[in-house]
């Protein structure tokens, strides 16, 4: 495509994010971990609604969803099993990390399990393995931006130039803003990808069927290419074990922006009447879907499938919808490496360093800020220039670690008796099988790595919680009347009884 409008459209969309982003500071100092973290507990439930709803709408979305129809098929729809949980779990354990936050001072994930362990050593532990996962999230969507900036220039932006001028427009308005950037940014651009996938959705039904209706797609391709409509998938390398073990990875891997997203609210109750919205906006993902599937038949020898979409708009439609797609991609992608980034230099700062070297919050909010710099240039960049294996599969090998801190968070809502020990211990296990298979020997039995990993990780936690000392009392109690109160006034009453029968 000889046109320039693609390139300038996504450009404007660059520039704009850069506005809102910077505009979102609005005056305030932005050197507190309460501001600068969780935008001093402020928002909204529309701007709350949208700033999940981006965030979890990614790069995925408008690349590797569509990569995934094209070269899998049906099994792309594991993805609204995800979405759908993601509501329920934002709706439920949202309003209850909100009052942990707002009464307990928490900024992040790992602050919150460091407090119900009793155990700074635990939080850096958590928060350096919520680190990969996080890392593995900024780098996939970091690709997708690069590669986007990579087709709209015609090649004269190459990947690795892109990665770079990414990260930057990022740095300048999350090191300015920090999470009220995220916030204002991620509703702009959860708006932008809103009209965006719905238009080049219809658009792509239109020029491919002559009319709007989706079924006439999967009607062609159940006459042509059949394979595509049943499970585990085509092309034979994916089992129906792989798929079900990556949703129950993905179900449990309660990433670390998702708090700090919970933690940033104005209220409990904002975080519910949000929750209960964000299933209205994951219809997004469905006419992307559907533009995958429309390249099965349309563009049957493409070289790289997360590019199914971006392929399709250039050969068929206008030049303005070819650049709202580049710039919705690039708004997906940046919508979610946001946070990702923000929560990782939040996290190492409070978590793993304040502790370690014993500074103050002060110092520990100038650090958080300046960390962003090393862990874009130094990490992301470096892994996204190397482009290792497709979109999707990062993003399941980070869920994967990511998944292993289950422990801590059934000990934080459901059981008081679990320890820092056993935590700690079921959560190293599984790291070091997660990483055992994914290198060295991925996926045994077409089983997700982080599933193996909780096999061995879950059971030792149980164990050793039982056989080491509890927190103590008091501080499981103050966790438990937010988290359970009722099982709470239940052990309270078997603990008296049992006082009653001794005496």
């Amino acid at each position: 495509m000889s046109s320039a409008w693609p390139l300038l459209i996504t450009l404007t969309y660059v520039a704009v994010a850069m506005v809102i982003g910077l505009r979102a500071r609005a005056g305030r100092s932005m050197n507190s971990l309460e501001e600068w973290g969780v935008a001093g507990r402020s928002m909204g439930p529309v701007t709350l609604y949208l700033l999940i709803a981006a965030g979890s709408v990614s790069a995925y979305t408008f690349m590797g969803a569509p990569g995934w129809a094209y070269s899998k098929g049906v099994a792309v729809f594991y993805v609204a099993i995800y979405l759908a949980y993601l509501a329920l779990v934002a709706w439920y354990f949202g309003p209850k990390v909100w009052q942990f936050g707002e009464q307990f001072g928490h900024v992040t994930q790992a602050s919150a399990i460091a407090d119900r362990y009793q155990s700074p050593t635990l939080g850096a532990l958590a928060a350096l393995v919520m680190a990969i996962g996080s890392v593995a999230y900024a780098v996939l969507q970091t690709i997708g931006s690069a590669y986007i900036l990579f087709v709209m220039s015609g090649g004269m932006i190459p990947v690795w130039l892109g990665v770079f001028l990414v990260l930057g427009c990022i740095a300048v308005y999350l090191y300015a803003s920090g999470q009220r950037a995220i916030g204002r940014t991620n509703a702009f651009q959860g708006v932008l990808m809103l009209v965006v996938a719905w238009a080049v959705g219809l658009w792509a039904v239109h020029s491919a069927t002559g009319g709007v209706n989706f079924s006439r797609v999967f009607e062609r391709i159940q006459a042509e290419h059949g394979e595509f409509l049943t499970l585990p998938g085509a092309g034979g390398d994916m089992s129906y074990s792989f798929w079900t073990t990556s949703i129950i990875v993905s179900m449990f891997s309660f990433m670390p922006p998702v708090w700090t997203q919970w933690m940033s609210a104005s209220s409990a109750r904002t975080i519910r009447r949000s929750a209960t919205w964000l299933p209205t906006y994951y219809v997004v993902i469905l006419p992307m879907v559907v533009v995958g599937f429309i390249g099965i038949f349309s563009l049957p020898d493409l070289a790289r499938a997360d590019t199914v979409a971006l392929d399709y708009a250039m050969q068929h439609l206008p030049v303005v919808l070819v650049g709202l797609l580049g710039a919705g991609t690039l708004a997906a992608s940046m919508s979610s490496s946001e946070p990702f980034i923000h929560s990782i230099s939040l996290s190492l700062s409070k978590d793993v360093l304040q502790p370690a070297l014993k500074l103050s919050n002060d110092v520990t909010a100038r650090l958080a800020r300046l960390l962003i710099l090393p862990v874009m240039f130094l990490v992301v960049a470096p892994l996204a220039i190397a482009e290792p294996g497709s979109l999707v599969m990062i993003l399941l090998v980070g869920l994967g670690f990511a998944s292993q801190v289950l422990p801590a968070f059934v000990g934080m809502f459901f059981w008081p008796r679990a320890s820092r020990l056993g935590v700690m211990a079921g959560i190293l296990a599984g790291f070091l099988v997660t990483v055992a298979f994914t290198t060295l020997w991925p996926h045994p039995l077409g089983i997700h790595a982080g599933f193996w990993g909780l096999m061995i990780n879950l059971p030792l936690f149980v164990a050793v919680s039982l056989i080491t000392p509890a927190t103590d009392a008091g501080v499981v109690e103050r966790f438990f009347r937010i988290a359970a109160p009722r099982g709470l006034s239940k052990m309270g009453m078997r603990r008296e009884r049992v006082k009653t029968l001794g005496s």
